[in-house]
């Protein structure tokens, strides 16, 4: 009885510490501002898969955040046009979740006005309004959550402008995925289980 109950607290144990050691893969950020670590969800496999994708190729590494607005966005990518995307790789279909909402921090995909609200594969935003921006909710695809660097992103919406909202001086981009275990993201503050 002794010995069974022991080794049902090791197994226990043992399941408890392989959880916290689950490795998962993050995006890495690096700017001329700062680093912006975000946690990809798996409730949306194809936008996650995407972002992993172009960020393995070394996509976005020759652009910028193209687009800067307080209170709302931090736009990273391919430009938008009239037209529509400029160059996107590809379009994604959306994936929408109830419980994924453009809070501060929420990492989507950008798209045109598109009658499928496909995503763009090459453009993707950052929710800096601390209010949130709900009127966006099951309209654009979140697939993300800043858990590292909103004072950078902070930063990048405040600086100056021209009229169609680019940055003076361009906000370069380095795109990469990181692998970083449960312990480590929950250090940082964030829960990587989606509740």
């Amino acid at each position: 009885m002794y010995r069974l109950l022991l080794l049902t607290l090791f197994a226990t144990g043992f399941s408890a510490h392989a959880q916290t050691n689950k490795s998962y893969s993050v995006g890495q950020i690096k700017t001329n501002m700062g680093e912006i670590l975000i946690f990809l969800y798996d409730e949306t496999p194809n936008h996650k898969a995407s972002f992993i994708k172009l960020a393995k190729e070394n996509y976005w590494d020759t652009l910028t955040f193209n687009r800067v607005i307080k209170d709302f966005v931090a736009q990273g990518g391919c430009p938008d046009t009239p037209a529509g995307f400029s160059d996107s790789p590809y379009l994604l279909k959306p994936e929408f979740n109830s419980k994924l909402r453009h809070v501060y921090g929420a990492v989507g995909a950008g798209r045109d006005d598109n009658p499928q609200m496909l995503s763009a594969g090459c453009q993707f935003y950052v929710v800096q309004n601390k209010k949130g921006i709900a009127r966006l909710d099951d309209k654009y695809t979140i697939f993300g959550q800043v858990f590292q660097g909103m004072d950078v992103i902070d930063q990048i919406v405040s600086v100056k402008k021209d009229s169609t909202d680019t940055p003076l001086s361009p906000i370069t981009l380095d795109v990469n995925i990181v692998s970083m275990t449960e312990k480590q993201i929950k250090q940082k503050g964030f829960d990587p289980v989606l509740k």
